[in-house]
């Protein structure tokens, strides 16, 4: 398949995405903020948003917005109910303020949850390490099944009339439903495993329920894993292999073909097996196991080389993968993975994706794209150090730009 509107050309220009028409093709990408201690929106997660959305991008995405308790991957995050609404619509009124739209990331985190902090226990397809909580899952039953749509519709609806006007479904990173996805994680013998149209069956039924709660309230799209960077990409020794690049195509296009979708979020990596595969550049070891306490400390200390693993830096490094996604589906694409200049952002456009999307380079200067749409031959200070990632735990920013450390 090819692209169904090849006649993009400058990032920068008013662009459709479903209902909405965004200032933009630059999208702020879901990268968890950790500044609601309380579950509940706070100033900072605010004031972080929108000075986000005052640096030029179209939208923003608010991350994590949890459909339950037990879907947070801990205490702390957001999860969606009447009490967060009023928070969460001076949020949206902030980026709104700045001219930008808002976009709320629906998930349940799986076997990534703690269920010690949550106080509740962790789901997954199977009984599957969870390792935050040093614990197992549940393993999800019919009627689990059942009760997960219910509350993805139901915090559809409260993100939409809390204002926001986008919707990304997180299908990726080894959360719950990338966990159905995946032939390693997901061991069942009845409808929601084994062949891939059954694994796939809970992204396809969640999409519906979201849809046909939200209607054209709001654009909906699904952040979808095309590797969870476990085995090879393509496939090969199925045993030791997560979701791949193969399957990732054939469950785009089941998803196209039920048409609840806006667009695609491609993505890849393992929250649970194996995160820097999203992030390539430095692994901050050292950082990531001073951010826990007690046993988590001592295994990241010792586990680290073999789970924080080092991928080189590249611009535009999920391009190889995601040119495959673009050839099998005519959905709009939304490319992240490196896309921090005018350049990148050229090349995705030219490879006919319709969006982009930008994460630590926003951490580093949340007006880049203002720069970079003054002046094209702007540069990101962001060196992919990654140590932003440890900084989830407590309140996340870019420690080289608060001056905590000094740049490399």
């Amino acid at each position: 398949m090819t692209n169904a509107n090849p006649q993009r050309s400058d990032p920068f220009s008013p662009a459709p995405l479903g209902p909405l028409t965004l200032r933009n093709r630059l999208i702020k990408c879901a990268t968890f903020e950790g500044m609601t201690p309380d579950a509940l929106v706070t100033d900072d997660l605010i004031e972080f948003h929108r000075e986000v959305a005052a640096g030029g991008v179209a939208m923003s995405t608010v991350a994590y917005c949890a459909i339950s308790p037990e879907g947070r991957t801990d205490r702390h995050q957001i999860w969606m109910r009447p009490e967060a609404m009023g928070g969460l619509r001076k949020l949206t009124d902030a980026i709104h303020g700045e001219g930008a739209l808002a976009a709320a990331q629906l998930g349940h985190a799986g076997p990534v949850a703690n269920s010690v902090s949550n106080r509740a226990k962790a789901l997954g397809p199977s009984r599957i390490p969870a390792p935050m909580g040093m614990s197992v899952t549940h393993k999800v039953t019919a009627e689990d099944i059942k009760d997960l749509r219910v509350k993805f519709r139901r915090a559809a609806r409260i993100a939409v009339d809390s204002g926001f006007d986008g919707l990304e479904i997180h299908c990726g990173h080894n959360y719950l439903i990338s966990c159905f996805l995946s032939p390693l994680l997901n061991h069942r013998h009845d409808g929601y495993g084994g062949t891939l149209v059954n694994r796939a069956r809970l992204a396809r039924e969640v999409a519906e329920s979201v849809r046909e709660e939200v209607g054209d309230e709001a654009a909906v799209w699904v952040k979808l894993n095309m590797f969870d960077g476990v085995g090879k990409p393509g496939g090969g020794g199925r045993r030791w292999s997560g979701f791949n690049i193969d399957e990732a195509c054939e469950v785009a296009r089941l998803l196209e073909r039920d048409g609840h979708l806006d667009a695609i979020e491609p993505t890849a990596g393992s929250s649970l097996l194996n995160p820097m595969y999203l992030f390539h550049g430095d692994a901050p070891r050292a950082a990531f196991a001073d951010a826990f306490r007690g046993a988590m400390h001592w295994g990241l200390k010792a586990a680290g080389p073999f789970f924080l693993k080092h991928y080189d830096y590249h611009d535009g490094y999920l391009l190889p993968l995601a040119r495959r996604l673009r050839a099998a589906v005519d959905l709009p694409l939304i490319l992240l993975g490196g896309v921090t200049d005018r350049a990148s952002m050229d090349l995705a456009l030219g490879e006919g994706f319709d969006f982009v999307a930008m994460g630590r380079a926003l951490l580093r200067e949340p007006d880049l794209p203002l720069r970079i749409a003054s002046d094209p031959a702007t540069t990101s200070q962001c060196t992919h150090c990654n140590l932003c990632m440890p900084t989830i735990y407590s309140h996340t920013r870019c420690p080289v730009r608060t001056g905590e450390v000094v740049a490399g």
